[in-house]
């Protein structure tokens, strides 16, 4: 199942309340993780530039309450994992690799799909309805204006 991939970690209220936002970084600053070890070892950690912007996104949504997770865009999933995923049944996510929807490849018997495809055919899902729902509305308005 998909929780054997995706855990979610998030703060306890007390956590929220003694945690700080990172202040916005600017050209030029560092982003250091300083680490004291149980037994009173300190440890610096510089955190690279590229990634500081992830750190700032992860420490804000958790200062929110939000469960976070950090997923890896080349795992491979199996078909229930998938489905899990995108909230559809195992067989649908198998017709969709079958149409091509989705790319996957055998290891041995077994079907696999990488999460960045599964992630784009969930973007592609996610657009899809929500046309549909706005072509919903605009339909119950033209019902509601105009009597049709």
């Amino acid at each position: 199942m998909a929780s054997q991939i995706v855990h979610f970690a998030g703060l306890s209220d007390r956590d929220r309340k003694t945690a700080s936002p990172l202040p916005k970084l600017a050209a030029g600053d560092r982003l250091e993780l300083h680490v004291r070890h149980e037994g009173g070892r300190e440890q610096t950690l510089s955190i690279p530039p590229s990634a500081a912007a992830a750190v700032e996104a992860l420490l804000a949504h958790m200062l929110r309450g939000e469960r976070v997770a950090v997923l890896a865009e080349d795992q491979e999933l199996s078909p229930t994992e998938v489905s899990a995923i995108l909230g559809i049944s195992r067989p649908l996510v198998v017709l969709r690799m079958d149409r091509g929807d989705l790319p996957f490849r055998y290891v041995g018997k077994h079907r696999r799909a990488l999460m960045k495809d599964v992630l784009a055919l969930k973007s592609r899902l996610d657009a899809r309805q929500t046309a549909m729902d706005a072509l919903a509305e605009d339909t119950e308005d033209l019902f509601q204006t105009h009597g049709l």
